[in-house]
This record gives C-alpha cells, sequence and structure tokens, in this order.
C-alpha cells in the first residue's frame, strides 16, 4: 500500500471518528437517492450550518461527493451528496473491487464477454438528478460516479472523455484486456441509458498512469432527449 493511500485511510478515519459524522456517512450510504442537507438536518435534528460543516469534512476526507441538483422553481439549486464511488468497503459501503467481483461472477455465471457484461452494467446505472442538461455533461458526472475522474473535450459533436483514474488498477494489471472491456462496455451502457451520446472507443493506457481515452460522437437525438436519464429509460 503506498504512502498516499495510507495518508488518505487517516484522513478517512479521522473523519469517521467523529460520531454524528460517521451517521451521516452511513444514512448517505444506505439511501436510495443522493441526499440533501435539509434532509439530514431532519433528520439528526441539527441546524444547516452544523450538517454543511460535516458534510464539508467527508467530501474532504473523499468519502462524500457533492453534486447540484437539477433547478426545480426558484431559489438556489440545492446541493446532493452520494458515496465516492472510491470508497474502500472497509467503511462497510460497497468498494471497487466488490463491484468488480460481482461483474467477473457474472461473466462466470453466464458466459458473457466482459464487453457484454459492462454493457448490462451501465444500463443499471443509478444517474443522479444533477443541474446539468447537456448529455455530454451528464455521461461524464455518470462516468464520475463509477470512479473514474473523467476531464472533457468538446469540439461540435466530437467528444473525447479522459478518464483521469482507474477504478481497478490492480486488476488492470493482471488482466488489461477483460478490464478495459467491462470499461468500455459500462460507458456504452451509460451512454445509451442517458440517450443524446454514442461511445466509438476506449484507447487504453498504463492504469498506473490512467488517462485511457473514451472517444465519443453526440447522437442526432441529442437535442430531442427527455427530461432525465430516469425517464429515458422509461422510469
Amino acid at each position: 500500500m503506498g504512502g498516499q493511500e495510507v495518508s488518505t485511510l487517516q484522513v478517512q478515519a479521522k473523519a469517521l471518528g467523529d460520531p454524528t459524522r460517521h451517521g451521516i456517512f452511513q444514512y448517505v450510504a444506505e439511501a436510495e437517492k443522493p441526499v440533501g442537507v435539509a434532509e439530514l438536518t431532519g433528520h439528526f435534528g441539527l441546524n444547516h450550518n452544523a450538517i454543511r460543516q460535516h458534510l464539508a469534512k467527508l467530501v474532504e476526507a473523499k468519502l462524500l461527493v457533492e453534486s447540484t441538483a437539477r433547478p426545480q422553481g426558484r431559489g438556489r439549486p440545492r446541493l446532493q451528496y452520494v458515496v465516492d464511488p472510491r470508497t474502500e468497503s472497509r467503511w462497510g459501503v460497497t468498494g471497487p473491487y466488490e463491484r468488480l467481483s460481482v461483474l467477473l461472477a457474472e461473466m462466470v455465471r453466464t458466459g458473457d464477454s466482459a464487453d457484454e457484461i459492462g454493457h448490462r452494467a451501465g444500463l443499471r446505472h443509478r444517474f443522479t438528478e444533477t443541474a446539468a442538461s447537456d448529455p455530454v455533461e451528464e455521461f461524464a458526472g455518470a462516468m464520475a460516479q463509477e470512479g473514474f475522474a473523467p476531464a472533457l473535450r468538446v469540439n461540435g459533436d466530437s467528444v473525447e472523455v479522459r478518464l483521469e483514474e482507474c477504478p481497478f488498477v490492480s486488476a488492470a494489471l493482471t488482466d488489461p484486456q477483460t478490464v478495459c472491456d467491462l470499461h468500455l462496455g459500462l460507458a456504452r451502457g451509460v451512454a445509451e441509458a442517458l440517450g443524446g451520446i454514442e461511445v466509438e472507443e476506449l484507447r487504453a493506457n498504463d492504469p498506473r498512469k490512467a488517462h485511457c481515452l473514451l472517444r465519443c460522437h453526440r447522437t442526432p437525438d441529442a437535442h430531442e432527449r427527455p427530461t432525465t436519464a430516469t425517464e429515458a429509460q422509461g422510469g
């Protein structure tokens, strides 16, 4: 385990050492959708400032991810929180390698290819109701939820998504073809569920350096897609 990993774990352990913060983290982890500040203040009986301070510590420790919800009516869009996809299972959540083991078990059970398994996982992705209205931005947000830390480069209808992090680094070093095929299938499934964008290819790189590249393009229905990804799937 590298020094940076140890340091991150120490920061996370310290953040979760506070009983209230640990309770907030568990509440968000067990929620079926992103959690807002008002929901947490009501549940824990604390004022907004106290909840916000606890949330800031959890975000700083890379245990939670903050995003802006889709605007509803007047007023500023609310902030919402989900568990950081990089969070290890030692903190009581489904960590990256547990997610990978589920996908690999499905490959063994069904005999389907890594690309097919990844595609189905992408179709099952739980989208958050973010303020983004552009399918490219929503796609990037979904890939961030999967732990890839994406960076966008857009030129008209041509889109490049650089994946700054690989959530399965160790596994990718052992079997890069399987892991990369899972990731490509996942990206294609997410794009299909979302609508308005299509993934062409994944250009792989050394997983220790990440920076793999997804080449994508906007589709003709990009401006005719439903308001939310949930509606796109008939939800």
